[in-house]
């Protein structure tokens, strides 16, 4: 890859858009370009945290095992997101698995450069810390559902999350960018598939939600709001 096909990705990564040409040069002579394939892993859970990770293309889940193997979703990452973020500044181990959904094309920068990049450039810094804050006030929300609603209401506020998070506007629905099956959907909140089955089932009756041909999740954003917040 060319240092300006490097520069043009390294752009469309959102902590890096304001970016001086200076500053991007210096980011390209640590990066480095990596393709996986569907299935595959990045990391897994207490791998050596070696390097950061940025999305240019593809979709990466993120989640965590318990000595059972029991699965928990902590997010779907897709294109200009960068992961990992828990454990990012410690010198320890990866905290979750990586997995690549769809082919990825990852943009890898070790955290020794990274770490040395941010000295340099303090406006960067801020905007990895702003970064970070959101996905912690986001984990702070996802606490908040399961200690105060019930697991029908889990389900429509999690549909409603991934409306801002892995999703495009289409007339009145929003249509979900990155195919989720019903069993990830119930380890993103801790639910059983059946659970999940049953209440999207409800509210594809309600015509709330529905799957296009591609099979693509269809989202009424506005009638899931009403049906908990009304």
């Amino acid at each position: 890859m060319t240092n300006g096909w490097m520069k043009e990705r390294l752009k469309n990564v959102p902590l890096f858009r304001e970016l001086s040409d200076h500053e991007l040069e210096s980011l390209v002579s640590i990066s480095h370009v990596r393709v996986y394939k569907p299935r595959t892993f990045v990391f897994m859970q207490g791998d050596p945290l070696e390097r950061v990770y940025f999305i240019h293309s593809g979709t990466i889940k993120i989640y965590k095992t318990d000595m059972n193997g029991k699965e928990q979703i902590v997010s779907i990452l897709q294109t200009g997101e960068m992961f990992p973020h828990a454990g990012f500044f410690l010198k320890g181990t990866y905290p979750a698995h990586a997995e690549v959904l769809e082919e990825a094309t990852l943009i890898a920068i070790s955290i020794d450069d990274f770490e040395k990049t941010l000295i340099c450039y303090p406006g960067l810094c801020i905007k990895l810390f702003r970064v970070m804050g959101e996905k912690i006030v986001d984990l702070q929300n996802r606490l908040e559902e399961q200690i105060l609603h019930n697991t029908y209401e889990q389900i429509i506020m999690l549909l409603l999350r991934l409306t801002k998070t892995n999703a495009v506007r289409q007339g009145k629905f929003y249509r979900l960018t990155a195919h989720v099956t019903n069993r990830e959907l119930a380890n993103m909140i801790g639910t059983s598939r059946e659970t999940v089955s049953r209440t999207l089932s409800q509210l594809k009756r309600k015509g709330l939600i529905d799957v296009d041909k591609d099979g693509f999740y269809l989202i009424d954003a506005e009638g899931l709001k009403k049906e908990i917040f009304f």
